[in-house]
C-alpha cells in the first residue's frame, strides 16, 4: 500500500504532465536526501526539481511550507547537484526548485485519479482520499 506522501507525489506528477512536463525521475536519492520529482518542460531546456508536501487538512506547518527549511533547501540543492553530476546531458539546462503543497482527508468517493484536470482548490479524489492542491510555487528557493 502506498503512503500518503507517495499519493500526493502521484497527483503532482500528473499535474506536471497535464502542464506539458515530462517526468524524468521520481524519488531520486543521493547521500544528502531525496528529490520527489525531477521534470523537464517539454518546450524548454529547464530542469525542475519538485518538493511535494502532503499534509492533513488540519496541520500545524502551513500545509507543509514550514518543512521546507533552509536546511532542507540545502539538502535538496546538494541532491540536485548529485543528479546533475550523474546525468551530464542536463549540464546546460536551467534549474529550478518548485514546492507543491497538498492537503488531504479520508474519503471513499473515488479510487481512481482523474488525469483530466487537477486544479487549485478543487477536490481531487484518489485512493480513498480527498486531496486539495493548495499551492504550486515555482522558483520557491
Amino acid at each position: 500500500m502506498k503512503k500518503i506522501g507517495d499519493l500526493g507525489e502521484d497527483i503532482i506528477a500528473q499535474y506536471l504532465v497535464n502542464n506539458d512536463y515530462e517526468i524524468l525521475d521520481r524519488a531520486w536519492h543521493s547521500l544528502w536526501g531525496e528529490i520527489d520529482i525531477i521534470a523537464q518542460k517539454l518546450s524548454e531546456k529547464n530542469l525542475i526539481f519538485v518538493e511535494v508536501k502532503t499534509r492533513n487538512m488540519r496541520n500545524w506547518d502551513n500545509d507543509g511550507m514550514y518543512a521546507v527549511s533552509k536546511t532542507k533547501q540545502k539538502k535538496l540543492r546538494l541532491t540536485a547537484e548529485s543528479f546533475l553530476s550523474k546525468n551530464p546531458a542536463f549540464a546546460l539546462f536551467n534549474c529550478r526548485f518548485d514546492v507543491a503543497l497538498l492537503t488531504y482527508q479520508k474519503d471513499i468517493k473515488n479510487n481512481n485519479l482523474s488525469s483530466d484536470n487537477i486544479l487549485f482548490n478543487q477536490n481531487i479524489y484518489y485512493k480513498n482520499y480527498q486531496f486539495n492542491l493548495v499551492d504550486y510555487i515555482e522558483n520557491a528557493f
